[in-house]
């Protein structure tokens, strides 16, 4: 058996006992929304129906079973077991009634969706020049008026005894600047080589 209460501001509380378990649901709807989160506590079975008392934004929720007398607390959307029994003295003893659990949300039938154009490969990019600007971009480069920068190996600059097939390429793995097999220490940061 459930039992439910309103709590206001479009909030509605959900209680049942399954067993040793109690399941709380909080569900929240507001224009075009809704929400609904549960909690499970393992406090044993009821012996009598719940009682729920606000307190300002404080709801105190008192469960009597076997093992004797359980109170949980909801602030906002926050639920959680207290250690001892509340003040009840100065609470308002709220109303519940006997109700279906809530349902389930269900996701709407929705057609299947179709599979998505694999991405066709990048072409590489061509050079640029903006006034007196040019840019290459394998190797990278750049030229403005008598200004030259380079980043990266062209055929030039490459040593002779480089291997460049990519299974024999090593980096140095605190800069990544390529390394030959047989060097010790990084010629870019002097990082060891392992």
């Amino acid at each position: 058996m459930a039992y439910t209460c309103d709590l206001g501001s479009g909030q509605r509380i959900y209680l049942s006992n399954a067993g040793a378990d109690t399941i709380i649901t909080l569900a929240s709807s507001s224009a075009g929304q809704q929400q609904q989160a549960s909690s499970r506590f393992q406090v044993g079975a009821w012996t009598q129906p719940p009682e729920m008392y606000r307190r300002g934004a404080n709801v105190f929720i008192k469960l009597s079973t076997a093992q004797g007398d359980h109170y949980l607390q909801l602030q906002g959307n926050q639920m959680g077991a207290l250690g001892s029994a509340p003040d009840l003295s100065n609470c308002q003893q709220m109303g519940m009634q006997q109700a279906a659990a809530p349902a389930t949300p269900s996701i709407p039938d929705m057609e299947p969706m179709q599979p998505m154009q694999p991405m066709q490969p990048m072409q590489p990019m061509q050079p640029m020049t903006m006034g007196d600007m040019q840019m290459n971009t394998q190797p990278m480069q750049m030229r403005m008026g008598n200004m030259a920068m380079s980043m990266g190996e062209s055929g030039q600059n490459r040593p002779a005894n480089a291997d460049t097939s990519a299974g024999n390429r090593r980096f140095c793995t605190q800069c990544g600047q390529p390394v030959s097999p047989s060097d010790r220490f990084c010629g870019q940061c002097g990082h060891q080589l392992q």
